[in-house]
């Protein structure tokens, strides 16, 4: 009897198993190859959701009467939030998983995008973007990582040509999404953030059904890691962390000083007309990342850099010689520079980090991006009323100038010694 027991425990035991088994693959049935779209599309979404407020900016300030200076720190609380998501909470993905943490950063982008929608005030404004801030940080560190691990052939080349294409991709499409609803929508303040929230929403249900990439989960521990790159990742991450300060340094730029500087230039008080300038950097590079995926990252790194530093050059002409045209052709340019760029040092970084190490690794390196971002951006917003829009440019472009020139000095002396190696 039991003998019998027994057995009929034990085939109680392998049924329920196989049951398991079988049961727990329905729960998340997307395919790697969609899985892994749905990482580079959350990269996407998360700068798209970041860009989406800068072109009601005009509208804000009209409603509320606020002054440059508080729209210079309703940004900077959106980058003060990415900079503590970042620092904090960088490395919890590699313990917790990343389907947890995209899941949570989505629901604070959701969140976030409410909070807009509501907005009766400029203090809606610092919540709303603090906390989409916050929620970006979170989305951008898990999501990075999870692209390595989510390609089919955990190719670093191609998750890196997802993460930059994406990524630019996603500025692009959020300023020029934003800028076609304001000036011709019907509700300009609410239907920018209606779209954004749709696109949160189906990202959100798809990370429900994603494979959790991370095999080995553990508790969370929390803590406030000290920031570290392991000692094998520093030599390609020391090229990354300067191309992305290069590339992402204009780019705040352009998010100051773009629009006031475009329609000046391009004597046009229409938001899509003075948002073409961010408009054009962000889709050449997303077109000069697609074409030139396959050079080599130290090469990418060097030419980029040389074209962005010319690009930003062609724009300081532009400005005094007040040609909104040439100005076109400097952001082109800068764009072509940014994407190539941008694109070489990230590849070289993410063939190299150790998979225990891939969220936290991300997480430096997109603090070295939102400073970039964020610092240049709102010392530019600190200053013009000072210096003036032009000057101002002058000045934070010399600085551009200058880093770029400095990366392409350390990605020529990166390059492999060897005739013949990539």
């Amino acid at each position: 009897m039991n003998t019998e027991l027994r057995t009929d425990v034990e085939l109680a035991l392998s049924t329920a198993a196989d049951a398991a088994t079988t049961v727990r693959p329905l729960r998340r049935t997307l395919p790697p190859p969609l899985a892994f779209a749905l990482a580079a599309g959350i990269v996407g979404l998360a700068l798209f959701a970041s860009v989406t407020p800068s072109p009601l900016y005009q509208a804000y300030s009209a409603q509320w009467q606020l002054s440059p200076l508080t729209l210079t720190l309703v940004y900077a609380t959106y980058a003060v939030g990415v900079l503590v998501a970042l620092v904090v909470t960088g490395s919890v993905s590699d313990d917790v998983g990343r389907r947890p943490v995209l899941l949570v950063a989505l629901a604070g982008l959701m969140v976030a995008t409410l909070l807009f929608v509501l907005a009766s005030s400029v203090a809606w404004l610092f919540v709303a973007r603090g906390l989409q801030g916050l929620a970006t940080g979170l989305a951008m560190s898990a999501a990075s990582a999870a692209l390595l691990e989510l390609h089919p052939r955990r190719d670093p080349a191609a998750a890196g040509l997802a993460n930059a294409v994406s990524g630019t991709l996603g500025i692009a499409l959020g300023i020029l999404g934003a800028a076609l609803l304001v000036q011709y929508g019907a509700a300009p303040l609410v239907l920018p953030y209606v779209v954004q929230f749709a696109l949160l929403a189906v990202a959100a249900v798809g990370v429900v059904w994603m494979p959790e990439p991370v095999v080995d989960r553990r508790r969370l521990r929390w803590r406030v890691p000290r920031p570290h790159v392991p000692a094998v990742v520093r030599r390609p991450f020391l090229l990354a962390a300067l191309t992305v300060l290069s590339a992402w340094s204009l780019g705040g730029l352009f998010f100051s000083l773009g629009p006031a500087l475009g329609a000046r230039l391009l004597d046009s008080s229409n938001v899509m007309v003075s948002s073409i300038g961010i408009v054009a950097l962000a889709s050449s590079a997303a077109v000069s990342q697609l074409l030139l995926r396959r050079t080599a990252p130290w090469l990418g790194a060097f030419v980029g850099s040389l074209g962005l530093a010319a690009g930003v050059a062609i724009i300081v002409v532009a400005v005094a010689l007040g040609s909104g045209a040439l100005s076109l052709v400097g952001s082109a340019v800068g764009g072509l520079g940014f994407g190539i760029g941008f694109l070489g040092g990230l590849r070289a970084l993410l063939g190299s980090i150790p998979a225990a190490h891939r969220a936290s690794v991300m997480s430096a390196y997109y603090t070295v991006a939102y400073l970039a971002l964020s610092v240049p951006a709102v010392l530019a917003g600190l200053v013009v009323a000072g210096l003036g829009l032009g000057p101002t440019f002058e000045v934070f472009g010399a600085f551009v100038v200058l880093s770029a020139s400095v990366t392409a000095t350390v990605a020529w002396r990166a390059r492999p010694r060897v005739a013949g190696a990539r």
